[in-house]
């Protein structure tokens, strides 16, 4: 074939042959004669991307795209599923991988309690490792840049005593690698995050019954041992009651100023007309139908509470409690069943109530929002918790406990709750912060929860949903692929990356997966020997892809584009040799 022909999958160059009804086909290079004319067939091009890739006709082309010939192209030769190397320098299971925004630098994180950082050049290397065991960490299990790169978050589970596990953040320096403070973090899975440049969350739980608890979300400044004498390192950002054994995990922060602006809008009547509504899909509908019907924009959801009929919170318990001992309450209620009624009775009228107008309509808007799991039925996590963050809260100066609080807000509400019918294993942002993407294992449809400590059964198959900030709904139906098969006392996080075009998960089958999303479509798996855990896309080159697997490695994958390119630069042995030979004869 001529070197200016693409080089194309054996079975789309059957298709080619196909319609070039007059060519040979046992003659690769007379398709390449005919080229420019096939490349110029967009009507070709237009039924071989919907036969290849299987996707639905009604999917318009990404609003990017020149052609129907680009769009094969970059489907087939810009996805990062060719592997270029497997660094091999942890000794255990290798739990997370996170780039810095420059895309400079990554860290891994790992069952072997070190974090590792590595410089990202045209061969990757370790630059620096960090052992946790002296701070008595049992791993490290997840890290985050902060917004210039000049600091490092790096969440792990702490022993402390009595062999109890709970969970720690550390902050390093990038400038010398030195340890500039620790957090304490309860539990371990709050996992953490950055706020600001300087300021990072935290969690703490604390028990109020058998299955009823208060998360305290903090916000902690990186220089706590710097500045601790002169100013306020902490403060209290929300307090949240938690029912049924559940608890605020796995926080992140989104940034609501380029939600007028995104990369990739994935509605497509709205990559159309802005002015149009796109269907809402009900994760717990029972037809396509309801499905499809266009829901009107929601009000900003709470966890609302049973209704009293306007009696106020201290006679409501009175009355329950006089009802139970003159047996006028039935069917019998249980002890775990009497604790959530009780908590429930107890926080309605000790709750501050949900900011107003939760969706942004100030293009140039500072807030940004808390995201964490959380639930109402069960311990595992099944909905997602959404909490605005007010511009006068992203500091840690004034009162340490916060603004001054009345005796009926002792709680904070949630602003928004989404319920995702199922076990949430994964979240992710995209670059612009407008789409949370959502790894989870459903529930049987229909289950009821009778009791908090016995979840549903849930599935083995992942469903991968897409949340738009903007609007609170769904917006695309769930991709699949990728499976996992731990019960769910067992269940772990499966951390899943997002980039301008793709999204990427890992999986318990062994595999890493690539999605485009525009057009929601599986474009590649990645094999590993074991467990894939994290992925991580560099921010400013989504051709390239790192996986890190229980099987101790982290592989990296480029693209079939970027290894041409990257081999294009190297020297060549043949040319190296020729020239020496000429060298000689003269």
């Amino acid at each position: 074939m001529d070197a200016g022909c693409p080089r194309l999958p054996d079975t789309v160059l059957f298709e080619i042959f196909l319609y070039l009804d007059h060519a040979d086909v046992l003659s690769v290079g007379l398709v390449c004669q005919q080229w420019r004319a096939v490349a110029r067939d967009e009507f070709l091009w237009k039924e071989l991307f919907y036969r290849y890739y299987r996707v639905s006709r009604d999917v318009p082309r990404h609003p990017g795209a020149v052609s129907w010939y680009d769009e094969f192209q970059r489907l087939y030769d810009t996805i990062p599923c060719v592997e270029v190397q497997a660094l091999k320098e942890h000794n255990d299971q290798v739990l997370h991988l996170s780039f810095s925004h420059s895309g400079c630098l990554f860290a891994s994180c790992s069952k072997d309690c070190t974090v590792k950082i590595w410089s990202n050049e045209l061969d990757i290397s370790l630059q620096h490792s960090s052992n946790m065991r002296p701070y008595n960490w049992s791993y490290t299990q997840f890290s985050q840049f902060n917004s210039d790169d000049s600091l490092l978050l790096v969440s792990g589970v702490f022993v402390g005593p009595h062999n109890s596990s709970s969970g720690e953040i550390a902050v390093i320096s990038m400038e010398n690698f030195t340890l500039l403070s620790r957090v304490r973090n309860k539990p371990y899975d709050v996992f953490g995050c950055w706020l600001n440049e300087t300021n990072l969350i935290s969690g703490n739980l604390h028990r109020i019954g058998r299955i009823t608890s208060c998360s305290v979300l903090w916000l902690n400044n990186a220089f706590q041992g710097i500045e601790s004498e002169n100013v306020n390192v902490v403060k209290r950002l929300f307090k949240i009651q938690n029912l049924n054994a559940s608890t605020i995990r796995t926080v992140m922060v989104a940034d609501c100023s380029r939600y007028d602006s995104p990369d990739l809008l994935l509605d497509y009547e709205e990559q159309l007309a802005a002015s149009s509504t796109c269907p809402v899909f009900d994760l717990g509908s029972d037809s396509e139908e309801e499905e499809a019907k266009p829901k009107l924009p929601p009000e900003p959801a709470v966890q609302e509470l049973p209704d009293a009929g306007g009696v106020p919170a201290e006679h409501g318990l009175q009355q329950l409690f006089d009802d139970i001992m003159e047996g006028r309450v039935g069917p019998a209620m249980t002890e775990t069943q009497l604790e959530t009624k009780v908590a429930e009775l107890f926080v309605r009228n000790r709750t501050k109530p949900p900011e107003p107008n939760l969706l942004p309509t100030d293009s140039n808007s500072k807030t940004k929002y808390l995201i964490f799991t959380t639930g109402c039925l069960t311990y595992s996590p099944h909905q997602i918790g959404i909490k605005r963050i007010l511009p006068h809260q992203m500091t840690t100066a004034g009162p340490v406990l916060g603004e001054e609080r009345r005796s009926d807000e002792f709680f904070d509400s949630l602003d928004h709750v989404i319920d995702i019918h199922g076990h949430i294993i994964g979240m992710g942002l995209s670059p612009d912060h407008r789409y949370l993407y959502v790894n989870s294992r459903a529930w049987p449809r229909d289950c009821v929860i009778s009791d908090p400590m016995q979840p549903p059964p849930i599935a083995e198959e992942i469903d991968l949903h897409v949340f738009d900030l903007k609007t609170m709904k769904e917006v695309k139906r769930a991709l699949r692929a990728h499976r996992a098969y731990t019960p769910n006392e067992e269940c772990f996080f499966i951390f899943l990356d997002v980039s301008r075009d793709f999204v990427a998960s890992g999986a318990e089958d062994r595999h890493g997966y690539i999605w485009d999303r525009h057009y929601n479509i599986c474009l590649a798996k990645l094999q590993h020997d074991n467990v894939v855990n994290s992925v991580a896309f560099s921010p400013v080159e989504q051709e390239l892809l790192l996986t890190a697997s229980d099987d101790t490695t982290i592989k990296v994958w480029r693209s079939p584009r970027a290894v041409r390119i990257r081999q294009a630069r190297r020297p060549r042995p043949r040319k190296l040799l020729f020239s020496w030979l000429m060298n000689q004869k003269s």
